[in-house]
């Protein structure tokens, strides 16, 4: 044998040991990094956030009843007051006027009613004398004393004068109803006039004052919406007004704990409660409504009362929906999804184990093959379990949901190792594929 031949046979042998060298070291290395932590019993609280704006549980909008100048304004935006306090007042002078005219046409019903009281009584003395000459004439004419012509005058004299008390009469009952009908003008009249003059209906804030001393305002029509002169806002009782979207509406339930923060005093929570929600969804307006996400208006009254705030400061109301004690947790980037194959027992059927070769996916999404009968495919949740140096997808039944975990219902048990992380190399991840721990985080409880 050459030596050109000896240097080839080497070359040759060195070349194959470093292929396999390279084989060696990728089939040691080819498993997936992953970071793990462990499952334990934490204390849950599943929360509901929505932001909104503050507001006065009760807040009235001050309106005048008569049109008028305003003559008189008595308070100023921001300033408290107290039910029954003077608040403005509208030029009485044509509303005065009205009155004064009322009380001047029911003085004279009343006058003419007098005098129609006067015709009634003459009317009745003129019918007793009738009465009187009638009973003298029929007596002589029974004996034959006056003809009989003087006899039936004094029957018509008779008829005359009860027709005229009975007409007096009549119109003295008219009359009546005349004075009745002036005395109703003049309480309307005095009722309006009595309007000009506003007061506070309940006690609050004045949160908004849309009318200045001097300035007109109009009353409401069926087609025009009359002047808001002011708001007043009773700022002891306030809540926040928050828009849930429709997913979270049944988890919502009255009375339910929220903790509200407000933006305009920031580091503070205050605590309240659900007094409302909503049962249809909020009316979007805009040409782009069809497109905005379906919330429902949701009230959390606040329990305290906050001396800093004003009606319109936005918030964020976190209601809390569900709590857990000692609940087993798993965290919510270890949940993944998966197509797993079950039998018709609804057990998991999992692919045997062929050494040498990577586990074939047959439980797994990708899995082309057909299935036999009573078995099918499906898609579920689950967690990636370490065991050893394999993840097994193991199905889990969660329940609420609180900021970084899941309840577990079933199908975990204390102590078990979960895959949650890095998300790309979970997302790869297969069913019984080899991992490599990297470290297991410290999280704090």
């Amino acid at each position: 044998m050459t030596r050109k031949k000896v240097f080839i046979i080497i070359g040759v042998v060195v070349v194959l040991g470093a292929l396999a060298f390279v084989n060696l070291r990728y089939a040691r290395t080819s498993a997936t990094v992953v970071n793990v932590e462990k499952v334990e019993k934490r204390n849950l609280e599943a929360v509901v956030s929505a932001s909104g704006t503050i507001e006065p549980k009760r807040s009235v909008n001050i309106s005048a009843d008569t049109m008028g100048r305003v003559v008189n304004l008595a308070v100023n935006e921001g300033e408290r007051v107290t039910k029954g306090q003077f608040l403005l007042q509208v030029d009485p002078r044509n509303l005065k006027s009205a009155v004064d005219r009322g009380e001047a046409g029911l003085a004279a019903a009343r006058s003419t009613l007098q005098q129609m009281q006067s015709q009634v009584e003459s009317a009745k003395v003129g019918l007793d004398l009738a009465n009187e000459t009638l009973r003298r004439q029929k007596d002589q004419y029974t004996h034959g004393l006056i003809a009989k012509d003087a006899y039936d005058k004094a029957v018509a004299d008779q008829q005359l004068r009860q027709s005229d008390l009975l007409q007096a009469q009549q119109a003295m009952a008219t009359q009546e109803k005349r004075i009745n009908q002036e005395l109703a003008n003049v309480e309307s009249a005095k009722y309006d006039l009595s309007k000009v003059r506003i007061q506070s209906p309940i006690d609050g804030i004045i949160t908004r004052r849309n009318i200045e001393e001097g300035e007109t305002v109009v009353i409401g029509t069926m087609n025009n919406a009359g002047t808001v002169l002011m708001t007043i806002a009773d700022m002891s009782v306030i809540e926040a007004q928050i828009e849930v979207d429709e997913t979270d509406i049944p988890a919502l339930a009255l009375g339910q704990p929220a903790k509200v923060s407000i933006d305009a005093l920031p580091d503070q929570t205050f605590p309240g409660h659900v007094t409302e929600i909503g049962n249809s969804p909020i009316q979007q307006t805009g040409t782009s409504a069809s497109q905005q996400a379906t919330n429902f208006l949701v009230k959390v009254t606040l329990d305290n009362q906050i001396p800093e705030v004003r009606p319109g400061f936005s918030c964020t109301a976190d209601i809390t929906t569900a709590t857990r004690k000692d609940a087993l947790a798993v965290p919510i980037q270890a949940m993944a999804t998966r197509e797993l194959v079950y039998d018709k027992e609804g057990k998991v059927v999992r692919p045997p184990a062929n050494p040498g070769r990577r586990p074939r996916a047959t439980a797994t999404a990708g899995a082309a093959d057909s299935l036999p009968d009573g078995e099918s495919r499906k898609d579920t949740d689950g967690v990636f379990v370490v065991r050893g140096d394999v993840a097994e997808f193991m199905p889990v039944k969660t329940g609420i949901a609180a900021d970084k975990y899941f309840e577990v219902l079933s199908g975990l048990k204390e102590g078990d190792l979960v895959v949650t992380g890095p998300f790309s190399n979970v997302r790869n991840l297969k069913d019984q594929g080899k991992v490599k721990v990297e470290a297991t985080p410290t999280v704090s409880r």
